[in-house]
C-alpha cells in the first residue's frame, strides 16, 4: 500500500509541476468485504493514464470514467461517492457483489496544490509525517498528528476526512541469519520499518542485508534493555539457537507488543515449555507468543519461512480492521 500511494503522489507532483491538472481518487471509509480499504488512492491524469488503485473491478472503472469526464469538462467540484458492493442495495450499487461498502472522494488537484502534494510525498517516503486532510474545500495537510483519523460525515457538503501519512509499523527482527535477511526484504517491501539485531558483528547475512532500515549489534542478554519497542510494534525472535532464543524471549514475554513470535520446531517449543514448567513460569506469561512462528504452509527454505512469518504478521495487523481499529497508515 505504501509503495502504491507513493507512486500516486510522485505522479501528481510531476503533473502539477508541469502546470497540468489531475483527479485524486481516495478511499475515505470501507466496511465489510470492500476491496478498497481506507487510504487506498489513485490518480487519473488528463491524458487518461492512471496510477494506484481504489479496489479494482467495475467500480474502479466507473469512477475512473467519471474522473475523466470531470477533468475534460474542467469541473472543480469535489465528488463524494458511496459505493455498495451488493446487487440488491437500493442505491449507489458499485456493480460488484463482494459485499461491504466504501466512500470514495474524487478530488480535483491543480498546480496550486503542488506544495501540499510535495509534503505528502515526502511523508510517504519516510520523512516527517504529516496529516492529510480532505473535505469539500479540497486537499490540504497539517502537522497535527494527534487528531483522530477517519471520516467525519454530516452531509455531502459537510464532511472531513484525515489520516496521518508517513507513520510505518515497525518490526524488530532478532537474529540476522538467512531467514532474518529474507524477512527483512519482505517486511520492508510491505511498508514496514524493519530493525534487525544480532550479537555477531561479522555475520555475512547481516552485512548483505541492505533491506533493514536499522542494524544493531547487541549482546542477547541485554536485549530487554536495548529493544526500544512499544505495544504497536511487531517482534520476531530467530536467533541461532535454543539457548539464545529462550534468553531473549524471557526478557520480552512480559512486555506488550502488537505481535511477538519465535521461530522453532514443535519439539523445540515443547522443550522450552517443559523447562519453564520446571522453573515455575506461569504458562499465561507466554500464552500470547506465536510459537512456532508463521502460518503452517509447509515452508522449508529461508524464503518460504519468511513468507509464512510475514503472512502471520499481516493477518495480525489486519484482523480487526472491520471492527473499526485500523493499522498504522503506510
Amino acid at each position: 500500500m505504501r509503495a502504491s500511494r507513493c507512486v500516486v503522489w510522485e505522479q501528481l507532483e510531476a503533473v502539477l509541476s508541469e502546470g497540468s491538472r489531475a483527479m485524486l481518487l481516495y478511499v475515505l471509509k470501507s466496511e465489510g468485504s470492500s476491496p478498497g480499504r481506507r487510504g487506498f488512492a489513485m490518480c487519473v491524469l488528463a491524458d487518461g493514464n492512471i496510477r494506484g488503485t481504489i479496489g479494482g473491478g467495475i467500480m474502479e472503472h466507473k469512477l475512473v470514467e467519471l474522473a475523466k469526464a470531470q477533468l475534460a469538462s474542467r469541473i472543480t467540484d469535489i465528488i463524494l461517492k458511496e459505493q455498495h458492493h451488493t446487487k440488491d442495495h437500493p442505491t449507489d450499487r458499485s456493480g460488484m457483489i463482494c459485499s461491504g461498502s466504501q466512500y470514495v472522494a474524487l478530488v480535483p488537484v491543480a498546480p496550486h496544490d503542488l506544495q501540499t502534494v510535495h509534503n505528502l510525498l515526502t511523508a510517504c517516503q519516510g520523512e516527517q509525517p504529516v496529516r492529510l486532510v480532505l473535505g469539500p474545500s479540497g486537499l490540504t495537510c497539517s502537522e497535527d498528528l494527534v487528531t483522530r483519523d477517519g471520516l467525519h460525515f454530516v452531509s455531502l457538503t459537510d464532511w472531513e476526512y484525515s489520516e496521518v501519512i508517513g507513520v510505518r509499523p515497525r518490526v524488530h527482527i532478532i537474529g540476522a541469519g538467512h531467514v532474518g535477511l529474507a524477512l527483512s526484504e519482505l517486511m520492508a517491501g510491505l511498508g514496514f520499518y524493519a530493525l534487525i539485531y544480532d550479537d555477531r558483528s561479522q555475520l555475512n547475512t547481516l552485512e548483505q542485508n541492505v533491506f533493514a532500515h536499522e542494524k544493531h549489534i547487541v549482546e542477547y542478554h541485554q536485549i530487554g534493555g536495548v529493544l526500544s519497542a512499544n505495544e504497536d510494534d511487531y517482534v520476531v525472535i530467530m536467533t541461532f539457537g535454543y539457548r539464545t532464543d529462550k534468553l531473549v524471549l524471557e526478557q520480552l514475554m512480559g512486555r506488550r507488543f502488537r505481535y511477538i513470535g519465535m521461530m522453532g520446531s514443535d519439539q523445540k517449543i515443547a522443550q522450552m515449555k517443559e523447562d519453564w514448567e520446571r522453573e515455575g513460569v506461569d504458562p499465561q506469561a507466554y500464552a500470547h507468543v506465536h510459537a512456532p512462528i508463521g502460518l503452517p504452509i509447509l515452508s522449508k527454505t529461508a524464503g518460504e519461512i519468511a513468507v509464512s512469518i510475514a503472512a502471520e504478521i499481516i493477518r495480525e495487523k489486519n484482523k480487526d480492521l472491520p471492527t473499526g481499529r485500523t493499522s498504522p497508515n503506510l
